[in-house]
Order: C-alpha cells, then structure tokens, then sequence
C-alpha cells in the first residue's frame, strides 16, 4: 500500500521551545529591569552557564554566528589567504570576504565530509594564514592531523562549529579543539537561542578584543579603540538560550532515538548510503540526518527523491547544494584541488526531517516513502 501524504508540512527541522511559561516568566524579569540589550543581567548568567558548561571563560557571545565569525577573523588578525571547505553553508565564506581574505577550497574527506587534511597541506602557500574547517552536521574533523598541520606551518586554526554544540570528543567538548572555534544557536539548529552566536578560544586576550568589536569599538563611555559593529545578543535571545540549555540532554536524546529509527528502516535500501558511524569516543548531538543517493542503484535520483517527498508534504533540503564555489559570487575563487568527493557528494546528499518533537511513526512514513520510491 502507497504512503499517503502528510496532512501538515514535515519540515527538515523545527525549533525546541521551552514551556512557554518559562519564557513569559523570563520576560516578566526583563520587563521589570528595563533592560533590553548591552550585556544585561540575563546575558551575564546565560555567559556564565556557558563558562560552566564548556569547562572556560573563555566565552564571548553575539547576536548571530556570521557576524561572530567575522568578528574572530577580524580580532584576529587573519589576513591573506585562508583554507577551507567548499561543502558547508555559504555564510563560512561570507565572513572571509567581509574581511577581505581570499578563500582556497579544497576537497573533503568521503566519510564525515570534513577537510581532507592532504588536500589541506597541498594547498598552503606563503600567503596562508589559517586553516578554517568546518565539523559539518557536527561530525568531528580529522583535528589531530589538521592540527599538526597547523603547527608546523604556523597557521590559525579555527573551526566554523555551527553545528556542533554538545559535541564531545573523550568526553571533552568539541569547543577545546584549535584556536577558535564558533558555533550557531540560530532557530534552525538543535541548540538556539532565536538567533544567535558564540565564540570560544584559547587565547584569553582575545575576550577584550571580541568585547570592544561587537560594541562599535567602545571602550569605555568616551573612548572608541577600534572600529566595531554592533553584533550583541540581546536579552530575549539570551532568556531564550538559558531556558532551551536545561533541554539539551533531552532533546539529543530523542533526536538520538529518531537517528537510529532511520537508520534501521533505511540501513539496507540499495543505493542509499547512511553516514559512516562516528568512532567510539565522539558524542554526538545528532543535529542532522543526511543520506546519500545514488541514482543508478536506487533508481532516483536525489533530485527526484527530493520531489517525491514534496508530493507527501515532506520537505527535506539538500545540504550542501551546490558547493559554495558554485555560486555566481564565488565562481572565480581559488580552488586548489578537483573537489572530486565534495562533488560526488554535494550531488547525492539529501537531509531527512530529525527535531524533537517528530513522532517515530513519521519517521516510520518517511522511510516508506523511500522503500516505495525505489521499489
């Protein structure tokens, strides 16, 4: 028997919310202080429950990932040319141009879609300064190998960890890997704050810089020390992150159900690649649950499975699709390598619906409109 459509939109994702009691409650507080924004009393405890939990103070929070990562660039000092991945969301590379470095794509690794670190250290010129990787859908980069890399040629390393809060690696937060790393707390990923970004670092110094850059450079009332922008989080977005972080463990478990309700419908579908599992010391946050399909074996496409899914309501998305040096603006960007696996990739990969709230006899419906779609 034929699935039938969903009655409702199945969206990719959808964003915890807390009791919204709790909220209410919060703004209540807000109301009362009069204070909206520029490191208010909710921030201050939001920060400090951060701090807590990644094991450092070495936290800096903003009003979205982009523009915190072109503040760590810019704090940074990272100028020339800069290394990095072509099979991420487009705004990695924005933060580079905004801060006018040139961008070098080179090809990824087939398992977890990370940086191939050879790719890595083929492309390194007098004129590199960093290396930017990218732990896409929160799948760990090969950091021991990018690491040695960036030691022995003195590059930054920075990782655009928009997708990897409350990942862990031995039991450590992904946040201690390289110099830097940012992550998104954007409505769409499983960790948010409304919209929202955080920096974490090794040098403590860079906390002054990072603080006086997303406040229009101030330094005190009267003195401005550099040129800054204006990329604070405000007090509901803060409110908002300090209510969803007492869900964390609860919403990844559940996603962590839903993933392994996937992968047991979908684990022996012809022409359907699952993602490699992680090794055993990652913890992961199962933000994401990508496939991979390969049209001459399962005889669809991805293109034309992303339709059949449209047809039931179900609306998935194809991350990453097209590559970034794909796009009309990037088209004349340096690449160094033939991008063979990230377009290989970037051709086949399609993202199933996993939040919180999804019902495992959607899940259940998902993985029939598959089976039916190749059978």
């Amino acid at each position: 028997m034929k699935p039938k459509p969903f009655e409702k939109p199945v969206y990719v994702t959808r964003p915890f919310l807390p009791p919204l009691s709790e909220f209410t409650e919060g703004l209540k507080e807000i109301w009362d202080n009069r204070w909206l924004t520029n490191n208010g009393p909710i921030l201050r405890r939001f920060t400090r429950q951060l701090c807590d939990y990644l094991g450092t103070e070495n936290v800096c929070l903003f009003n979205n990932g982009t523009l915190a990562l072109q503040i760590a660039l810019q704090g940074m000092g990272i100028s020339g040319e800069v290394i990095t991945t072509p099979f991420t969301f487009v705004a990695t590379t924005h933060a580079l141009y905004w801060n006018k470095i040139r961008p070098v794509f080179v090809d990824i690794e087939p398992e977890y879609y990370t940086l191939d670190p050879q790719r890595v250290e083929e492309a390194i010129t007098p004129w590199t300064s960093a290396i930017l990787a990218v732990p896409v859908y929160g799948h760990p980069c090969n950091h021991e190998a990018l690491a040695d890399i960036a030691r022995r040629h003195n590059l930054r390393l920075i990782y655009d960890a928009a997708h990897a809060f409350g990942v862990k690696v031995n039991g450590q937060p992904i946040s201690q890997m390289g110099d830097l790393s940012m992550f998104s707390f954007h409505a769409t990923k499983l960790y948010q704050s409304i919209e929202g970004g955080m920096l974490v670092f090794k040098e403590a110094g860079l906390k002054t810089t990072f603080d006086y850059l997303k406040n229009f450079g101030f330094q005190n009332q009267v003195e401005v020390v550099m040129p800054g922008t204006n990329a604070k989080m405000n007090e509901m977005q803060a409110l908002m992150g300090l209510l969803v972080f007492e869900y964390l463990d609860e919403i990844i478990e559940k996603r962590r159900k839903i993933t392994e309700a996937y992968r047991e419908r979908l684990q022996n579908v012809p022409g359907l690649l699952l993602p490699k599992p992680l090794p055993e010391n990652v913890e992961y946050n199962y933000g994401y649950m990508p496939i991979q399909v390969s049209e001459k074996e399962m005889g669809i496409s991805r293109d034309g499975l992303f339709q059949k899914f449209k047809e039931y309501n179900v609306l998935t998305r194809r991350y990453f699709y097209p590559l970034i040096c794909d796009y009309s603006c990037f088209r004349n960007v340096h690449v160094n390598s033939p991008l063979t696996v990230a377009r290989d990739v970037s051709s086949k990969i399609l993202c199933l619906p996993i939040y919180d709230t999804l019902a495992l006899d959607d899940v259940e419906k998902i993985c029939d409109i598959i089976h039916d779609s190749v059978s």
